[in-house]
């Protein structure tokens, strides 16, 4: 109920962001919460969109300082096939960091709560020149995300985690769960943080207790340190690196047509000319403007959407 209140005031709330006002902090005032909802991200991110891509044309040296330091992380990790942006945002980092990999994935994925933000890095993505056949993009919850397991090779972060405070053990277990080779996480680095910076995660609700939870999870951290780079010295990124263990590590079978799937229920998605389907859990995702919308709260019952749109399937796939 909340989430359909707040979208009953979104002309409200683009005019309090319009006046630098902080609309999750709002959100939760209004209704007493104590945590950062996904209503409150969700709107509060939409709001934001295209706000990174201009930032990073204003100065581009410290962004482009901290995507060469990632694309070095990823490319120390060995062959890369298919590379997964949890929470791309403006597409800002997944560009930058792409442009500078000595060996480009053959498939790319990104997916983002906000569809305006998805939509924003479709087209910065593609002033980049990046072929779009071997990129995806799609809105998609990061709790409930619509990939197979293990069908990412590298899943990685860069403080799209952030806002979600007390859900870091939800947040590890699903990340972890589509991973095949790597979980890469940069994210606000509460251990390495001094005082000031760390009242300041505690304000606004942000992941404090990363590296805990997934030594608790019983993961495999190989690396935890302060990045590199920080874009903000009050909010101080930490890099954490988690190998997948080799009993955790069934491939996937080579020949998968597509590796995303209904969010819901786990179950193959096709792409068809209107929308992502699933057969089995009769679900529709519909596409708008080309983001596929993949969020669960998105899905339409449609148990007959196959009578209507049999070999209307996307080429793409060669189904």
């Amino acid at each position: 109920m909340d989430h359909i209140n707040n979208l009953k005031m979104l002309s409200e709330l683009k005019h309090r962001f319009s006046n630098r006002e902080n609309i999750i902090r709002f959100l939760k005032n209004n209704t007493g919460s104590k945590m950062n909802s996904v209503s409150d991200i969700l709107i509060s991110y939409d709001l934001q969109a295209g706000s990174y891509i201009r930032g990073y044309y204003k100065d581009r040296s410290k962004r482009d300082l901290f995507a060469e330091s990632l694309a070095k992380v990823l490319d120390d990790l060995g062959d890369i096939s298919t590379l997964l942006e949890a929470g791309i945002g403006d597409g800002v980092s997944l560009g930058n960091v792409l442009q500078r990999m000595e060996r480009k994935p053959n498939q790319i994925y990104g997916f983002d709560l906000s569809w305006s933000r998805v939509k924003y890095a479709s087209v910065f993505l593609n002033q980049l020149s990046l072929n779009s056949n071997e990129l995806e993009l799609f809105t998609g919850d990061m709790f409930a995300t619509p990939f197979m397991n293990r069908s990412m090779d590298v899943v990685f972060t860069v403080h799209a985690v952030e806002p979600n405070g007390g859900r870091e053990q939800d947040a590890l277990t699903e990340l972890y769960r589509i991973a095949r080779k790597y979980l890469v996480l940069l994210e606000p680095s509460y251990e390495f943080a001094d005082d000031r910076a760390k009242q300041r995660m505690l304000s606004h609700g942000y992941v404090t207790n990363l590296y805990q939870t997934a030594k608790d999870l019983g993961y495999d951290v190989i690396e935890h340190k302060l990045f590199d780079v920080s874009l903000n010295p009050l909010n101080p990124t930490g890099l954490m690196v988690i190998r997948k263990r080799e009993e955790d590590s069934v491939f996937q079978e080579k020949n998968v047509v597509s590796h995303l799937c209904c969010p819901l229920t786990k179950t193959p998605i096709r792409r068809m000319k209107s929308a992502y389907y699933s057969p089995e859990s009769m679900l529709a995702y519909p596409i708008i403007d080309g983001i596929p919308c993949l969020l669960p709260q998105n899905a339409i019952v449609a148990t007959h959407f196959m009578d209507f749109f049999q070999g209307e399937e996307d080429e793409r796939y060669g189904i």
